[in-house]
């Protein structure tokens, strides 16, 4: 399957021959990379626009942000390239009925880092992501990583949405928590993954502790959870061990370590922290620095066997690196692949049982 999908042309190399304009949907940090990755193939983009509520009177990279129906006036039929991400309905909603409309494409990059998932990238590493699609636990793992991988590599929409899957699914069928689960819950943000956590559990819990190093973020999840009982609240971030890092963000869910950024915060590990407390179920959503907290995991993930709950998607690497790390601490768990509505293909996750 693998080498009948590299025999086809990757999404760069589409775009690279294409024979209409190309307007790309969207700005930012995403649309800065792949923007980037374009100037260095030589790709021509003929225009840039934003959903209605974001086009105003702006510019990005020199192009003067434009409307879907100012580009369907000057060009007619075109490409679309997704450059941002979201898993709000009415924006997928409206993705989907542009790609109804005009052929769409969403190339993958990095979303922490330089990573492009192209076809140098993919043949590099085919045989370690080979050997990780033979260590899946299931079928539907199987297929959903394959699709993913496919994706990833040749941007089709339709295969994106092909491998979504709900969360139900997961909490009932893989993860299983009970009533008694010890969670640690890393990049609790405002407190939207104790809410998860709660409503799977039941409200019925052994004790929750939850890493957020945002200022603005921690001053949220500390009043949503005023009032609870048996919680702990860590303002710091996860590495591998004790130290005190750069900081970058403003303060949203996508605040992150940075080495040489100016703002600073303290770190800490899975294992310091888990000292004192059997931990049973850890999510870990930590905005590419989950292959660093693995690091400082091992005793308590070969003491403990916590389930997993971590994300796959921050570095296009990571499909590989952490399942072959969370085996290399624990070969006796189980390891599943699922990827959840989001358009590109983030929310995609690793659930070790």
């Amino acid at each position: 399957m693998f080498d009948k999908m590299l025999k086809s042309p990757s999404v760069w190399e589409k775009l690279k021959d294409a024979d209409l304009p190309i307007v790309c949907y969207g700005t930012g940090n995403g649309a800065d990379k792949i923007f980037d990755e374009f100037e260095r193939l030589g790709i021509k983009i003929s225009a840039v626009m934003a959903s209605d509520g974001f086009v105003r009177d702006r510019s990005f990279r020199g192009f003067k942000v434009k409307s879907l129906s100012d580009c369907e006036n000057e060009f007619g039929d075109f490409y679309c390239v997704i450059c941002f991400g979201s898993q709000l309905k009415s924006v997928t909603d409206n993705i989907k009925s542009i790609a109804a409309k005009h052929k769409t494409f969403v190339p993958s990059v990095s979303v922490y880092g330089n990573g492009i998932a192209n076809r140098e990238f993919f043949e590099r590493n085919k045989s370690r992501i080979c050997d990780v699609y033979s260590l899946l636990a299931d079928e539907k793992s199987k297929d959903a990583f394959f699709k993913f991988v496919n994706f990833e590599y040749n941007g089709s929409l339709d295969i994106l949405l092909s491998c979504e899957s709900d969360k139900e699914e997961v909490f009932a069928d893989i993860l299983r928590l009970g009533k008694n689960e010890n969670y640690l819950d890393l990049g609790a943000y405002n407190g939207d993954t104790i809410k998860e956590f709660l409503h799977f559990c039941g409200n019925e819990y052994g004790s929750i502790t939850a890493v957020e190093p945002a200022p603005r973020n921690f001053k949220k999840l500390t009043e949503y959870t005023k009032g609870m009982n048996n919680i702990t609240l860590v303002n710091k971030g996860i590495w591998s061990g004790e130290s005190t890092m750069g900081f970058a963000g403003k303060g949203g869910r996508n605040s992150y370590l940075l080495k040489n950024a100016q703002a600073k915060t303290d770190t800490v590990s899975v294992d310091e922290i888990s000292q004192s407390k059997n931990i049973t179920y850890i999510k870990a959503d930590i905005e590419g620095a989950e292959s660093e907290m693995l690091d400082g995991a091992e005793i308590t993930l070969k003491r403990n066997k916590p389930k997993l709950n971590i994300a796959a998607y921050h570095k296009i690497e990571d499909i590989f690196i952490l399942p072959k790390k969370i085996l290399g601490i624990n070969p006796e768990y189980k390891i599943y692949f699922r990827h959840h509505p989001y358009i590109p293909g983030w929310d995609t996750n690793f659930y070790c049982v």
